[in-house]
C-alpha cells in the first residue's frame, strides 16, 4: 500500500469515527409524542440536543405516517399532539 493511501485510510477512519461520536453524542432529549391526524393515531420518538427538536422531529415522523401530500402534511404538523413525554437523556 502506497503512503497516500495509508494517509486517506486514516482520514477516512478517524472522519467516520469523529461521525459516529458527535452522533451519539448530540441527543440530550428524547420526546414521545402522539398524534392524530384523520381516522389514524401514531405514536414516534424524537431525539435531539433541545426539546423543542426532538418533539419536532418526533411530530414530524409521525405525520410522516399519517399524510400524504404536503398539504395534508404541513396540516399534520400543525396539529396538537394528543400525548407528549420528553426526557433527558
Amino acid at each position: 500500500m502506497s503512503r497516500t493511501t495509508k494517509a486517506t485510510v486514516v482520514f477516512l477512519a478517524l472522519l467516520g469515527g469523529a461521525v459516529v461520536y458527535r452522533s451519539l453524542t448530540i441527543a440530550r432529549y428524547e420526546c414521545n409524542v402522539c398524534v392524530s391526524f384523520g381516522s389514524q393515531r401514531v405514536c414516534r420518538t424524537g431525539a435531539s440536543g433541545d426539546r423543542k427538536a426532538a418533539i419536532e422531529s418526533a411530530i414530524t415522523s409521525a405525520c410522516a405516517t399519517l399524510a400524504s401530500g404536503m398539504t395534508d402534511s404541513i396540516r399534520c404538523q400543525n396539529t396538537r399532539p394528543d400525548s407528549l413525554a420528553c426526557r433527558p437523556q
